[in-house]
């Protein structure tokens, strides 16, 4: 009943999982992943524990291969399919002869894509060949993918929500808690399509793309985003404008005050004085 895709980045060490499905709240379901440990597709009529089992298993010390290989001979899991990728990039998949037609999956290096109850055979196929085509970071990679997908057909029953989910190669700290990308479509008559809008907004908050902010972001932060866009084009009248426009709102001359010593805020105190 869903599609997805998994994969390590070879240059980063990020691992990564997307995932589409005729279901509400996918992403509650099928990606479970665990900063320097791996990732894992749990999907079909799977155990619903059986995701953080398996992470609990490459944090002990098994591989991919294992893993799945005692999954596929558990007799409570004849009806499940999984994926399970390590930060090696070692991969391991089964679709248990439950599943839904058309199912199946397809290893390639240090990834593997998977589904069931899909519209065609060509979804399979078609998701390895964008993911392998696809440049970028892993988590545009992986959209590129499910993209493919849903394009080939997808889920046969339809569309309902989607997941974006890429963790970094080291462990969780107190400073980082490893979570690059986490981003959910619970409920929409096009998921894939709108989780690719959220990963647009996600990078233009990271790399401070305010002109793309100052449009996106909802109505009550587009003046401030347009100000730190017209901070960064050096023009004064429009982060003027903005400034005033934010202020006259309740609450946000405080709230300016209170961030008077952000850095972002600075560009445009410098560029008014």
């Amino acid at each position: 009943m869903t599609f997805s895709v998994v994969a390590r980045d070879p240059a980063t060490g990020e691992l990564g999982i997307a995932v589409s499905s005729c279901v509400l709240a996918v992403g509650r379901a099928v990606p479970s992943a665990r900063p320097g440990v791996g990732v894992v597709a749990v999907q079909a009529r799977s155990r619903r524990g059986l995701g953080p089992s398996l992470l609990a298993g490459l944090a002990g010390g098994a591989t991919p291969a294992d893993l799945v290989r005692a999954a596929a001979h558990a007799a409570e899991d004849v009806d499940r399919q999984i994926a399970v990728l390590d930060t090696a990039g070692r991969v391991a998949a089964d679709t248990g002869r439950g599943s839904f037609p058309v199912c199946g999956h397809l290893l390639g290096e240090q990834c593997s894509v998977q589904g069931n109850m899909l519209a065609s055979p060509d979804v399979l196929p078609a998701m390895a060949r964008a993911l392998a085509a696809a440049g970028g970071a892993l988590a545009d990679r992986l959209l590129a993918a499910l993209t493919a997908g849903q394009d080939a057909g997808g889920d046969v029953r339809g569309r309902q929500s989607a997941a974006l989910l890429v963790v970094g190669p080291e462990p969780a700290s107190d400073e980082d808690d490893g979570v690059r990308v986490n981003l959910r479509v619970d409920d929409s008559g096009d998921p894939v399509a709108q989780l690719r809008v959220l990963r647009r907004l996600q990078r233009a908050h990271d790399e401070r793309d305010y002109e793309t902010l100052a449009v996106f972001a909802p109505e009550g932060a587009r003046d401030l985003y347009a100000a730190l866009a017209a901070s960064q084009r050096g023009d004064r009248e429009a982060a003027r404008a903005a400034l005033a426009a934010l202020r006259a709102r309740p609450g946000w001359s405080a709230w300016l005050a209170a961030m008077a010593g952000d850095d972002r805020l600075a560009g445009v105190s410098r560029l008014l004085r």
